[in-house]
């Protein structure tokens, strides 16, 4: 009788574990389901405001998922890593649709060419993997009382993308005609493989309609990173400028003029200056050494106005390099897949051999 007991019990008992797991089963294939159903899980685009998860150990960080060229505006402007700055990832000073994915990312650039989605999304999963890791990528470089007094201040900022400690940095200028500022395309991208390179790379977020608040916007950032420098562990020595199209006017402005032209500190010219495609014409004897470059196809800044410049900086005693690039139109970035790809290594080493030993 004991043995009957015995095999009934362990046969109850095996059935009870069959039931748990079949329950189990059902419970993950619901989760599975309502995440399909829901959208992504809390790894992904639609994950919770906080970092870490209330409750749990410090230790234990939310992990934020890559996005890709299917996203939308909407996405990355709700994405909860970007929280507070999102709205500066893409160009939206000229007006989007939210339900637009990033494979549509060129029409949000009408002043620029050569623009691909995939370098794009890569990018913005660069300052996704960096925040990851704990790093502060946005600051803000005018205080609140500032951004109380003058309103339009709110939609500035500096996206760092970090070197090696104590490295000198450089600052990043796009362009956008003043219209927009288009850093997914040539501020991102320049800055992510200048500071592979080891230098600290600061992309400016600028207010648009105008060249004067523009610049006025680059002084006050130069401002705060000299007088934060310590705490960003970035070199003041030796910095430099780079800008594109309308942010090409800018860093030439500061090249020429100072910060404190523009109501910044009293700060050191920077080392070199860097500009590319702009029609641009001002400069002084008291220039940096300047890196300049645009296509033969460019249709807003010609190649023969900015040699026009080039040769009077020379003739002035400005060192100059300048580079024009064959069947390459406006606006081109870093020049990808054109005869311009690779003109940043030439300009970095520009910057290098200006650099006091």
């Amino acid at each position: 009788m004991k043995k009957i007991y015995q095999a009934v019990s362990i046969g109850l008992l095996f059935v009870l574990v069959l039931i748990t797991f079949n329950i189990g089963s059902v419970q993950k294939d619901i989760i599975s389901q309502s995440s399909l159903d829901n959208g992504p899980t809390t790894s992904s685009l639609s994950a919770g405001n906080e970092s870490f998860n209330k409750g749990r150990s410090e230790d234990v960080k939310e992990s934020y998922a890559h996005v890709s060229t299917s996203n939308t505006v909407r996405d990355i402007l709700d994405y909860p890593a970007f929280e507070g700055f999102g709205q500066f990832i893409l160009p939206l000073e000229l007006g989007y649709d939210e339900d637009m994915p990033l494979t549509r990312v060129g029409s949000l650039l009408p002043y620029h060419s050569n623009v691909k989605p995939g370098e794009v999304v890569n990018s913005i999963n660069y300052m996704i993997d960096k925040i990851n890791d704990g790093q502060t990528i946005f600051y803000d470089y005018y205080t609140d009382a500032q951004k109380s007094k003058y309103p339009d201040k709110v939609s500035t900022g500096i996206f760092f993308f970090r070197g090696n400690p104590g490295a000198p940095f450089a600052v990043v200028c796009p362009g956008g005609g003043f219209a927009y500022v288009g850093s997914v395309h040539e501020g991102f991208p320049h800055a992510i493989a200048l500071s592979q390179k080891g230098y600290n790379t600061f992309v400016l977020q600028y207010r648009v309609g105008g060249e004067r608040i523009a610049s006025e916007d680059l002084a006050a950032a130069l401002s705060y990173i000299f007088e934060n420098a310590e705490t960003l562990e970035v070199s003041t020595k030796d910095y430099s400028v780079w800008g594109s199209s309308a942010g090409a006017r800018m860093v030439a402005r500061i090249g020429s003029y100072g910060a404190a032209a523009y109501g910044g500190e009293e700060l050191p010219r920077p080392s070199t200056v860097v500009m590319a495609y702009t029609g641009y014409t001002d400069f002084t004897k008291k220039d940096p050494p300047t890196f300049v470059v645009v296509g033969d196809r460019d249709g807003i800044a010609s190649a023969s106005t900015m040699e026009r410049r080039v040769n009077s900086m020379r003739s002035a005693g400005v060192d100059v390099e300048f580079h024009v690039y064959r069947n390459v139109g406006h606006g081109f970035g870093l020049g990808i897949g054109t005869n311009a790809e690779g003109w940043l290594d030439d300009a970095a080493r520009f910057w290098e051999n200006h650099m006091s030993a």
